[in-house]
């Protein structure tokens, strides 16, 4: 019983952070096998988020490794703040500057995936709506009034939220509808919000395919020597029946 309430102790933040905003999570269709979806993914991520998010557990030449990312290329177009190859993600957002302008700091992102779950962040990412009342002029539904701009608008145009409601005016369903005028088609969204989020999945445990791969390996060793145990044991006792 001890051991039970441990592990419900444990496991309810987690499910705190799941549920976040009450509403379905989509699936996301992240390959963590798959460098061309994680390089862009990093190079999206650089470009549109990493202006107010650290990944700060992070190096740039781990990354860059990682992600098969040449250094060169890794300096000159993903290297926005001066910082050496071999440094932490850190940007050049000052915490107080960047509390006063969303009333609260930004968080370091390095670890969102683990913390909210990977549906969470592929979820968020497709969540946004314009409200002019926000301060950002949009919303999330998934967050309620998120304190941050839509910074994927450029690329996903402008998305209106429309809700289906019952004779009693209860919200029965909904769906964001986009205006058209994003430099991408929904497809092509889709693409980049599962490659940031393969991304960020990466990010909160850079050696998770390495450890798997290993994982399979010290398991057959185990199995094998398992096996030979057995073998041992009927070998030495043979004798005392």
């Amino acid at each position: 019983m001890k051991k039970l309430l441990i592990a419900l102790v444990t496991l309810l933040p987690t499910l705190a952070f799941a549920s976040g905003g009450g509403a379905n999570l989509l699936h996301a269709p992240i390959d963590p096998t798959d460098k061309v979806s994680l390089q862009n993914g990093a190079k999206l991520f650089m470009n549109y988020c990493f202006g107010c998010h650290d990944t700060s557990y992070q190096r740039y030449n781990r990354v860059a490794k990682d992600l098969d990312i040449p250094k060169e290329l890794m300096v000159e177009n993903l290297i926005f703040t001066g910082a050496k190859f071999g440094e932490l993600m850190y940007n050049s957002v000052d915490n107080a500057q960047g509390a006063k302008w969303f009333g609260g700091t930004p968080p370091d992102l390095t670890l969102v995936d683990r913390a909210r779950g990977t549906d969470w962040v592929y979820t968020y990412l497709k969540s946004f709506y314009a409200d002019p009342e926000r301060p950002f002029g949009v919303n999330n539904t998934l967050f309620k009034d998120v304190g941050m701009p839509h910074v994927l608008q450029d690329l996903q145009g402008l998305p209106t939220l429309v809700e289906k409601k019952d004779g009693e005016g209860h919200v029965i369903s909904h769906e964001i509808v986009v205006d058209g005028s994003g430099e991408m088609n929904s497809e092509e969204y889709d693409i980049a919000v599962r490659d940031i989020t393969n991304f960020l999945n990466y990010a909160g445990e850079p050696s998770k395919l390495e450890r798997q791969s290993l994982g399979k390996w010290v398991l057959g060793f185990l199995f094998f020597f398992f096996i030979l145990t057995i073998f041992l044991k009927r070998e030495y006792w043979k004798d005392v029946h």
